[in-house]
């Protein structure tokens, strides 16, 4: 295959720092190249910790032409040596290997700062995935979120799923796929009223929150409901870490008014009253342990693990464990 025929999909450029959109753009890239071998592997490497030489054994052409993602994180960390690397690479890619670039498209190195400009020069995939600030812009994200889901929105179902979930993003996302399961594919703002009230049907958020309360029969309970419905491991997986991580934080910024420590922390007030409610349960040890969990979680689900059930599984009664022996 000649460079010409596979620039485009030999490098990948993602620019922009929402991780839900990050991740999934990785995800995407994964998938296509294994929709063509689906033996590839993948391997992720940050690049304040990467060395030239180490990458460009990666990219290149193995003995017997395995397939193979590989995702630089951090991109705008380069030094020089690893910029030029990447840029060579971008001009003459090997068959089977797609090199990911993840860029935040702010701050860096010099060699950071020009690297997505001559990416793009040399002919890179694009994906842009920056931060949703806007509310017309969450808003735009819930109505895609639902079409992707195979369902349709009407404006008054998206004001109260946002009203009723808040700004995250994962939060939203994991909500709009179940509302469509729940409701048929039609959301409307009743339906989301009703979902709320908790009358509708298990999803990732629920099942973080049997598993932070420690209690392994209604976490295991919840996590198979979610598999049987569809729920997508890496939903779980994040709601999971994102629960936890947020206890940690909320526990370690003390006791306080959720609204005065809002600005603080980056959160709605809400979910900080509702981590302060179960950071009762929890200790320093308990939470360290558990973000240990969440971070081998993440890679188990996102192709690390052979069956992402059973890490998710395995996660979740740990994670109960490591509450309950505080």
């Amino acid at each position: 295959m000649s460079p010409a025929a596979s620039d485009r999909s030999a490098v990948h450029l993602i620019l922009g720092d929402e991780e839900l959109l990050v991740e999934r753009a990785v995800q995407a890239s994964l998938a296509a190249a294994r929709r063509a071998d689906p033996a590839v592997d993948l391997t992720r490497l940050k690049a304040s910790e990467a060395t030239a030489p180490y990458l460009l054994e990666l990219i290149s052409p193995t003995l017997f032409s395995e397939g193979r993602v590989v995702v630089l994180e951090a991109a705008q960390s380069v030094s020089e040596d690893i910029a030029k690397a990447i840029l060579d690479y971008a001009k003459a890619p090997s068959d089977g290997v797609v090199l990911v670039v993840q860029h935040t498209n702010s701050g860096g190195t010099k060699a950071g700062k020009a690297l997505p400009a001559a990416l793009r020069k040399a002919g890179a995939d694009v994906t842009e995935c920056a931060k949703i600030t806007k509310p017309a812009e969450r808003e735009a994200f819930v109505k895609a979120e639902v079409r992707r889901a195979g369902g349709k929105i009407d404006g008054a179902a998206v004001t109260a799923l946002i009203d009723a979930v808040g700004s995250d993003l994962r939060e939203l996302a994991m909500a709009s796929s179940q509302l469509v399961a729940d409701t048929g594919g039609t959301v409307t703002e009743e339906a989301v009223r009703r979902y709320h009230r908790g009358k509708a049907e298990v999803n990732g958020f629920a099942v973080a929150e049997k598993v932070v309360s420690g209690d392994r029969a209604a976490a295991l309970e919840s996590l198979r409901w979610a598999f049987q419905i569809g729920v997508p491991h890496v939903l779980i997986a994040d709601a999971i870490a994102d629960a936890v991580r947020t206890i940690a934080r909320v526990s370690a910024a003390g006791r306080g008014n959720p609204y005065s420590m809002a600005g603080e922390l980056g959160m709605p007030p809400w979910k900080i009253r509702r981590a302060q409610s179960q950071a009762r349960g929890w200790s320093r040890e308990g939470l360290a342990e558990s973000m240990a969990i969440v971070a081998r979680l993440n890679a188990d689900v996102k192709g690390a693990a052979a069956d992402p059930a059973y890490a998710l599984e395995r996660a979740a009664l740990e994670i109960a464990d490591a509450r309950s022996s505080r």
